[in-house]
């Protein structure tokens, strides 16, 4: 059974008067847990970037694609999402547990609406396990000091780190290098990295207009290039086909979404990868 309990270091009510990445998303992605607020900043967003919401689900088809590689081509079975977002289809557990039944999945996000929502939707198959960490990634300490964590996972093992598409919320200032590397040292050998993230190189003009409109907002939004996306990856081994589009990687790994949704035009505005700690 997943544990969503929380320890009191973060806010767990609601504020729906103010647009939270999480949920902006979650509109993205055609869900319905997310406010006027979240829908009138993604509407904004999406003014910019007018192939936003096929774009997310490409994202979402890339999580599926980065599960299914670590487990059917690294042997990796633990998988520790940090940034999740709000439950939808196709999250993490699903993915993992249809290709292995035993497969682990702990789930890291600072979002009190995520942690309301993370005992229901959350459940994993009766032989593997999932848990919830309510937890801010800006405090790795948190989560690897978590005893859910450990509870769940075995930490002497390779644990697969997701990190999709939740490093474009934080500047380079923001420290957030350090809690990548603070991530990957404590896993083991062999764990891996995956890694989604916003950028620009595609339509700078564009991108520039989604960033200034988050901002008023009051969401943070980073664009990186592709060269420090690949810097994000300190520390590991990339793997073919190293840092490309999200429709480039893997896409034998693909499936289609159940969303009624406008056909997706690449490329997405996003360069993804994985890496593999040594």
């Amino acid at each position: 059974m997943p544990d969503g309990d929380t320890d009191g270091r973060l806010p767990t009510t609601i504020d729906t008067t103010v647009a939270h990445e999480a949920r902006v998303y979650d509109y993205w992605l055609g869900g319905v847990d997310n406010y006027p607020a979240d829908r009138t900043l993604g509407n904004a967003i999406a003014a910019h970037i007018p192939g936003i919401r096929s774009m997310a689900r490409a994202n979402r088809v890339f999580l599926g694609r980065t599960v299914r590689y670590a487990i059917t081509e690294l042997g990796i079975t633990q998988f520790l999402d940090i940034g999740t977002g709000l439950p939808t289809a196709r999250n993490t557990h699903q993915v993992a547990q249809e290709v292995d039944r035993t497969a682990r999945i702990v789930y890291v996000d600072k979002d009190p609406l995520v942690l309301a929502h993370a005992r229901a939707l959350m459940k994993g198959s009766p032989v593997g396990r999932t848990a919830f960490i309510h937890a801010d990634l800006l405090d790795p300490e948190s989560i690897l000091r978590d005893p859910r964590l450990a509870d769940t996972l075995d930490l002497e093992r390779p644990i697969a780190i997701m990190l999709i598409s939740v490093l474009m919320y934080f500047h380079d200032a923001d420290g957030i290098h350090d809690v990548v590397a603070r991530l990957l040292d404590g896993v083991a050998p062999g764990s891996s990295l995956a890694i989604s993230h916003f950028t620009g190189d595609f339509n700078a003009s564009g991108a520039a207009r989604a960033v200034d409109a988050a901002a008023r907002g009051g969401l943070t939004l980073v664009t990186r290039n592709q060269s420090e996306v690949e810097n994000l990856f300190a520390g590991t081994d990339l793997m073919p086909p190293w840092v490309s589009t999200l429709e480039d990687w893997h896409p034998e790994l693909g499936e289609d979404l159940p969303y009624d949704a406008e056909p997706h035009v690449g490329p997405a505005w996003a360069w993804a990868g994985m890496g593999r700690k040594p």
